[in-house]
């Protein structure tokens, strides 16, 4: 590790020779930083291997994330977690450990995360002290400064995987089984209305993404995302994130905003990627109203608590009432695919359920597979039969 004091020396004279408001490639700020430290090593003498641990720190705390860039390098690596300056936490191979390094003060730490928001061009501070982002690398990040953290900043890193994983790969980790991942490639397909539901890094996400790969390249595909995590290539993509309000409270788009925007932009299909609020109704709508195939994620316990959880968002709405959200559920969603993650880490589809319309009020969710086992048949008067029969 680089010393801390030869470090600052050349964090100083870099600081001299930027011009203010310059804008320097990673190429030419990096042989600012080696010169800088060839000035050092004129000095006190330092040798070659030491001049360039130097001279990458100070390339990594400006153009990178300094002390945090070998766990987002590291690929056995999933989350990170910092409380404050003094403890840095990692989940590795599905276990938490804490990380060795620390951040030197809060200034430090508050410069990474500047770096961070910077990306996707918004900001954090005390009056708006929460904010969720994502790195470059497509890793999400959510942000919670002093005061609402006492213990702050805390910054909650979840990487995702570098490669995009295609469902036979999905089979032979033993997320599901072989027929049930022919089962939903021709529900995606026959454009079956689909919500992944699952708790926190059970692999929704991912899952959600795996799902997109059977859509044909010949449809047009708009998602929506509060943070842009879905991977996917087809030709006619169209790619809409949300965006925080400014300091005075304007400029903002939201959620409801976007899709509703995406509905004017002839998609076949809208992929949100996560259901938060009352978006949900927005969402809803879309798949009620001729645009099927729509896919989401929403957290959830089980499938049957995804459907609470829907008809609880769309009431925040507050103009419209649980028996109208109900009725639209039922006529606009298909299948409900929950996932859940073991103590081994592995994530798996525990159980897909279809919707199989209305009784007694109520939405009525039936079983199809359960934990890879087929539980259940799809009933021939459902609109899940009549999608995939008559595709």
């Amino acid at each position: 590790m680089a010393n801390r004091f030869y470090v600052d020396y050349v964090e100083k004279s870099l600081k001299k020779k930027l011009a203010p408001g310059g804008s320097y490639s990673d190429r030419e700020f990096r042989d600012l930083a080696l010169e800088c430290v060839e000035e050092l090593a004129g000095k006190i003498g330092i040798g070659d291997v030491e001049k360039n641990e130097i001279a990458e720190t100070v390339f990594a705390a400006h153009r990178k994330l300094g002390i945090l860039q070998p766990l987002l390098d590291d690929p056995e690596v999933n989350e990170i977690m910092i409380n404050g300056t003094e403890n840095i936490y990692i989940e590795r191979k599905g276990k938490i450990e804490r990380y060795e390094k620390r951040f030197s003060d809060a200034g430090v730490l508050l410069n990474v995360i500047q770096s961070m928001v910077s990306w996707v061009d918004r900001t954090v501070n005390e009056s708006s002290p929460v904010v969720d982002a994502r790195l470059s690398d497509g890793s999400r990040v959510n942000i919670v400064l002093k005061p609402v953290a006492i213990n702050g900043p805390v910054v909650t890193i979840r990487k995702f995987p570098d490669k995009s994983y295609v469902m036979d790969e999905l089979v032979r980790f033993g997320s599901l089984s072989s027929e049930e991942a022919a089962f939903l490639e021709e529900c995606v397909k026959a454009k079956v209305n689909i919500f992944v539901s699952g708790g926190t890094s059970s692999g929704k996400t991912t899952f959600l993404n795996v799902l997109c790969k059977f859509i044909s390249d010949r449809e047009r595909i708009v998602t929506v995302e509060d943070s842009a995590e879905l991977r996917l290539t087809p030709p006619n993509l169209v790619r809409l994130e949300t965006r925080d309000p400014g300091p005075g409270g304007a400029g903002g788009v939201s959620m409801r905003t976007l899709i509703k925007t995406a509905l004017r932009m002839r998609p076949d299909r809208i992929i949100v990627g996560e259901v938060r609020d009352s978006a949900a109704v927005d969402m809803l709508q879309a798949m009620c109203t001729g645009h099927d195939g729509s896919m989401s994620t929403a957290h959830g316990n089980s499938a049957r608590d995804i459907i609470t959880r829907l008809e609880t968002m769309a009431l925040w709405e507050g103009n419209i009432n649980s028996e109208a959200i109900r009725m639209q559920i039922a006529s606009g969603l298909d299948l409900v695919v929950h996932m859940q993650r073991d103590s081994g880490m592995r994530r798996y589809v525990a159980e897909i359920c279809y919707v199989s319309g209305m009784e007694d009020g109520k939405v009525e969710l039936k079983t199809l597979y359960k934990n890879g086992v087929k539980t259940g048949e799809i009933g021939k008067e459902t609109r899940l039969y009549e999608k995939i029969c008559g595709h």
